[in-house]
């Protein structure tokens, strides 16, 4: 017989946005708790996911809830941060972005107990693919996305975080009416597989967990 490997507990929290708590979706469908799922069957086990998301919040609404309500206690083993489109939507400063979402990566990596390493970053979806999303011009919203997600990946590879290009999958919705919710904005839980998918198939984040343990 072949011992059993251990199993790592870990805590998580996730800070975001709508696609972050899935909005449209039922909680176990969101894409943090279907990663908790996954690395669960990895000997990864995920003591609750928390949340600091919302429907609608810029990097600034983020910013104040964090400074609101600091944490103080033990640092988290992972933590996610995706947050941008609704600067985006807004027609915001993209140089505003750039400082406040330094800002929460800061935040993040002292949550994390000062080790980027174990921070998360997700790129910024493209909502305009999906039918509402079509209203406001696509192709701006594509090159605009774009350019956000040059300004976080930099970020985030700069900072020695963990960096997951999810805005080609959410791409895919172009083609997909099983990817957007019934909203015709957000995502299904469907799409959010597809990003636990590549988490763990691409990135093998299971193992960078482990090995940052």
């Amino acid at each position: 017989m072949t011992p059993e490997k251990a199993v790592t507990e870990i805590r998580m929290i996730a800070l975001g946005d709508s696609y972050t708590i899935g909005e449209g979706v039922a909680e176990d469908q969101r894409w943090p708790a279907q990663l908790a799922d996954s690395l669960a069957s990895r000997g990864v086990s995920v003591t609750g996911v928390e949340y600091i998301a919302k429907t609608g919040w810029t990097t600034t609404d983020l910013l104040t809830a964090l400074r609101a309500d600091p944490k103080t206690g033990p640092p988290y083993d992972l933590v996610s941060l995706l947050i941008g489109v609704n600067n985006q939507f807004a027609n915001m400063d993209i140089n505003l972005y750039r400082d406040e979402f330094t800002e929460l990566l800061e935040m993040a990596v002292a949550l994390a107990g000062g080790r980027p390493e174990r921070v998360l970053v997700l790129s910024v979806p493209d909502y305009g693919v999906t039918p509402r999303g079509h209203l406001f011009g696509p192709d701006r919203i594509r090159d605009e996305i774009d350019q956000y997600n040059v300004v976080n990946r930099s970020i985030a590879q700069s900072s020695g975080a963990l960096y997951a290009d999810i805005t080609p999958l959410s791409r895919l919705a172009a083609d997909d009416p099983m990817l957007v919710a019934r909203d015709g904005l957000h995502f299904t839980g469907k799409m959010y597989a597809l990003w636990v998918a590549h988490l763990v198939s691409d990135l093998h984040i299971d193992e960078h967990i482990r090995s940052h343990r």
